[in-house]
């Protein structure tokens, strides 16, 4: 029977699918797996990862020989060297599609919540201190009408906008070209020109070197006074000083973060700041994705170490040829 380690506790039903299917080696922990990930996979044929494994070329190359595939329990993949796992010879597959809803989910959440600042008025009431009402108290911002610049208009980004029409958003999105399935949005050729138009500025790209740190303060200062900011993507995209700064000086008007930079210890400056809503990385956090990132995860790895074949998803299809392992005389 084919062995395939896993770095964290999943869900029931995706874990009994990988027994079902394989000897398991399970991290009973919830800290990170980390450097005890290479004695851990000794004699394993595949690895079942978190997004928060990082595999970097070291990591890769000193994998014993018997790993031959490795699924993340995730979209993104920052966290794996695809260059040096393609080098090595093992295929990486992840888990589109299935969390896009409930990501696009959470980013209305926190697009609603910033505008009303929801966080601070829900804080008012358990406190105690509601107070009589009042007609100046608890205002906020109404979407209707108001622009929503989406960077990176991928399936996240699609399901977003098509969110925010029934709100009735005018929808504008920047892209590296125009998208297909985007004909009814404006699209605009660079990043500075979506952000002076943006009244609710969405960042849903990936984590690339080309788009880490894009989100910087000569940008921020491009957004219109009182804007709404959002980030459900990643936290390298932006720069955290500069962030703080244009919300605490008011630039920003409300701000909705699911992600940070060195999660999960963030800058202990954001559960400062007004008019903001901070959440702990929940995007794809319903029984629906999870168990679908599940699914994915696993049956890439039986399709390709059980069945011989190529599953659909694989991040470095070089990879998939067949690789020599030189035996010892």
């Amino acid at each position: 029977m084919k062995r395939l380690l896993i770095t964290r506790t999943l869900p029931e039903p995706v874990l009994q699918a990988a027994c079902d299917a394989f000897e398991v080696a399970l991290w009973p922990h919830d800290e990170p797996i980390g450097a005890q990930l290479l004695p851990w996979a000794k004699g394993c044929d595949g690895l079942l990862v978190m997004a928060t494994d990082r595999l970097d070329a070291g990591t890769l190359q000193q994998l014993p020989p018997s790993v031959r595939a490795i699924s993340t329990y995730s979209v993104g993949h920052d966290h794996i060297d695809l260059n040096a796992a393609t080098q090595c010879g093992i295929p990486i597959f992840n888990t589109p599609d299935v969390l896009s809803d409930a990501v696009a989910e959470t980013a209305l959440l926190l697009i609603l919540s910033a505008a009303r600042d929801a966080s601070a008025a829900e804080a008012t009431l358990r406190s105690g201190h509601w107070g009589p009402w009042s007609p100046t108290r608890f205002l906020g911002q109404q979407l209707t009408g108001k622009r929503l610049g989406i960077y990176g208009m991928g399936r996240i980004g699609l399901g977003i906008a098509q969110r925010a029409l029934a709100f009735g958003m005018l929808v504008e999105y920047h892209n590296r070209s125009v998208h297909p399935a985007a004909s009814g949005f404006a699209y605009h050729a660079t990043l500075e020109s979506l952000m002076a138009h943006s009244d609710v500025f969405c960042v849903c790209a990936p984590s690339t070197p080309q788009t880490r740190g894009a989100i910087n303060a000569e940008r921020l200062a491009l957004l219109p006074r009182g804007a709404v900011f959002v980030n459900i993507a990643r936290g390298d995209l932006v720069d955290e000083d500069a962030l703080i700064d244009a919300i605490t000086t008011g630039h920003i008007g409300g701000t909705g973060l699911d992600v940070y930079r060195n999660e999960p210890t963030i800058d202990p400056r954001f559960l400062q700041l007004p008019r903001t809503t901070l959440l702990p990385h929940i995007g794809s956090a319903t029984h629906e994705a999870r168990n679908g990132m599940g699914r994915l995860a696993v049956d890439a790895l039986k399709i390709f170490l059980l069945d011989g074949a190529h599953p659909p998803h694989c991040l470095n299809p070089d990879a998939l040829a067949p690789r020599v392992v030189e035996s010892t005389p």
